[in-house]
This record gives structure tokens, sequence and C-alpha cells, in this order.
């Protein structure tokens, strides 16, 4: 792929021309200047924003997917398995509802299954291992439906399905398929329900939360706030509440009602006795840390640029599992090289990001724009290096 082709530029050029509309009439409909959006276009400015990307897709009448091209094929050369394995995972997620028995095959034993749940939680979500993930997602989803039908593990089994349908809305949403997310948000709601247990109705209200369409913030910002107001709801998911709040109001461009609910999200990970919740099979990882990668996406978001870097100082990254470390060096490196001065430093941050957890960089829209942005930068002494790796890995460059 060259690096015009990897760029979101490239996409609103073509769409705007199928649609026959002007320069002037996109840039007028997504808030922008003529000026700005045709560097955009041209490969001259980067989509860094999520307020950008979604802009610009309501003004052309598409999602945002359709913008970053992560539906219509593999982000990678390196991610064709993860990428595969949505198929199936879709057809799990759609064929059956909990409270219905799968009927075309029996069910592994219970230890067995329970292992595999194990294994998900505690080790493939954490390193964010899309590959392995889309190995084991459908299997455990139809065990688990069935032994929540048994009454000796039926209150174990519908926990472990929502903790199964989080981490396949998020894998889902990580690779483009969105959809999928608002799928597996609805069978929460379900199992929870079907568990009538307050704490996990509340992790339901705040999963449709999360995985809402970016193309409906005011809408996700509602729900959010219904998930931090849950009654009867763990501290965990009502703070995941204030966090999704503050991304949604942000893209939104609203800094200062962002910040409000970032300040209420540090209070309540105040209250917590370690630094990481584990509770709910690892599914909110909410705590102090968890909250400052918070805090630098959406300073990213608010147009912050270098400056997350003092925000990156007030807490330790180490407290946190793989997945969310990958995050965090994943968008200080993504607001580091959008500043010259700062450029070679976020180019370290990603690779590092790129180490700890690989599927989750090389999916990342905004990394792959920010790649193909350095690799333009870069063509008067044809880069370094470990840029041209990165790109190659990505699928940004032809070789590496």
């Amino acid at each position: 792929m060259d690096i015009e082709d990897a760029q979101i530029g490239l996409r609103v050029r073509e769409l705007r021309e199928w649609r026959g509309m002007t320069v002037t009439a996109v840039a007028g409909l997504a808030g922008m200047s003529k000026q700005y959006l045709s560097m955009i276009e041209l490969g001259d400015r980067a989509v860094t924003k999520r307020s950008v990307l979604e802009a610009l897709a309501t003004a052309l009448r598409v999602s945002p997917t359709d913008l970053d091209g992560r539906q219509h094929s593999p982000v990678s050369p390196t991610s064709t398995a993860a990428h595969a394995a949505l198929d199936g995972l879709e057809a799990a997620l759609t064929e059956w509802w909990p409270g219905e028995v799968p009927d075309d095959r029996p069910a592994r034993p219970w230890g067995q299954v329970a292992a595999e749940l194990d294994t998900l939680t505690r080790d493939l979500r954490p390193r964010a291992d899309f590959d392995q993930q889309g190995a084991i997602l459908p299997g455990l989803l139809h065990d688990l439906l069935t032994y929540a039908a048994d009454d000796d593990h039926r209150a174990d089994a519908l926990v472990g399905l929502i903790a199964v349908y989080h981490a396949s809305g998020n894998m889902a949403s990580w690779l483009g398929a969105r959809h999928l997310g608002l799928v597996a948000a609805e069978r929460i709601q379900a199992a929870a329900e079907t568990l009538g247990d307050a704490e996990w109705l509340g992790v339901a209200t705040w999963a449709r939360a999360q995985f809402m369409s970016s193309m409906s913030r005011p809408r996700q910002y509602k729900l959010a706030l219904a998930a931090a107001d849950a009654p009867g709801a763990r501290l965990e998911s009502r703070g995941m509440g204030h966090l999704t709040a503050a991304l949604a109001t942000a893209a939104q461009g609203d800094q200062e009602t962002a910040e409000t609910h970032l300040a209420e999200a540090d209070r309540m990970a105040d209250h917590l006795d370690a630094p990481q919740s584990t509770w709910g099979h690892y599914t909110l990882n909410f705590g102090k840390p968890n909250t400052g990668v918070w805090r630098i996406s959406i300073g990213v978001e608010l147009g912050y640029g270098g400056r997350v870097a003092e925000i990156a100082k007030t807490f330790d990254w180490r407290d946190l599992p793989v997945s969310r470390r990958g995050a965090y060096w994943m968008d200080l490196g993504r607001a580091l090289v959008q500043e010259k001065r700062t450029r070679d430093e976020g180019l370290r941050a990603l690779l590092k990001a790129e180490e700890l957890t690989p599927h989750q960089v090389r999916s990342n829209v905004f990394v792959r724009e920010a790649v193909a942005g350095l690799l333009a930068w870069a063509r008067r002494d044809a880069g370094g290096r470990d840029l041209r790796g990165l790109a190659y890995r990505m699928g940004v460059a032809p070789s590496g």
C-alpha cells in the first residue's frame, strides 16, 4: 500500500468527488476551512482527532469506518488472522441469545470452559491478542450459553458471558466492525437482566455507552451519564461512565465538561484499595492509572499536543495491565508526533506501544494516520529504519 492510500484524506477526496461535492461544501458542513480540508485531502495534514474524522463522515453522509478503511480489509499484513475471525465472531454473537441453549453440539466439560475463560480474561485480553481471542471467543460463547441453563453453573456462566460478550465487542470495534460492538452490548444487557444483579446491570449500562456509534456522541453522553448514576452499580462501572462521558464531550469539542467528568473519575478512583480494579473478569480496568491514560487520550482529542507529556508524568503506567500500557504509549506517541520538536520521541513511544500490544496499535486508525504522516514528512531523507519498519507492519508502506 502506498503512503497516500493509507491516509484518510484520499478516501475523503474519493467520497467527496463521488457525491459530486466541492471542497467548499464539505468543509462548510464539517465546520472547517477549505484550506484545512484541502491539506487533509493532499495528505499534508493528518487526521488526529475523532471530532475531525466524525465531522468529515457526517458531511459526506458515511460512517467514520468508511473513511479509515478498517472494515474492508485487514489493517496490516500481520492482522489477517484477527480480521478473518470476525465472520465467526459475528455468527456466534447473532445466532444465539442469552436464555437460548445451542443445540448443534454439546458443550465442553465445565472445567475446560472455565479454564479457557480464565485464559481470556487474565492473559489474552490484557495483552490485546486479537488473533488468539478470535480463535476462542465463538466457542466460549457457545458453551457458556449452554451452562447458563444449568442450575449448577448458571450464575458463573452468565457472568462469564458478560465478560466474553464484552471482549467480543471490544475486539470487533478495534478492528472496525463497530456494529458488532452494539450487538455485544445488547447481549450483555440480556445476560445481566437474566442474572438480575444490579452491579452487572450497571456494567451493561456502561457497555451500551462504550459501544455506541461514534456518529451519536450526544446520545453516547446521555448513556454514559446513566451509567455514572446507575442505581446499585459498582464504583468501577460508574467511574467508567464518567470516563466515557468525558470522551463523548471531548469529541464534541467541550473541554470544560470533559475535564469535569475526568475529575469525577479521578475522585472515584481514589476510593479503590488498589491502583487497578480486577473486578468483573478484568472487564473495566478502572483505577487511577487507567484514568490517567484516558486523560492522555482526551488531551490528544482536545488538541493538547506535546503538553500531554506533562499528564503522563502524573501517574505510574507500570501499574496498568499490558493492554492499557500499550494504550498509554500509543496515545502519548500520537500526541508527541504532532510537534516537530518531539517527533522522534513520539515515534519511540509508538514503537514501545507496538512492542507491548502489536494488534492494538496496528489496528488504530489514528496511529496509522500518524505513521503515514511521518512517512510523508520524512520523504526528503527516505525516513528512518524504525519508522519504515513500523509503517510496513501497519500496512502503510510496501516494504520494510
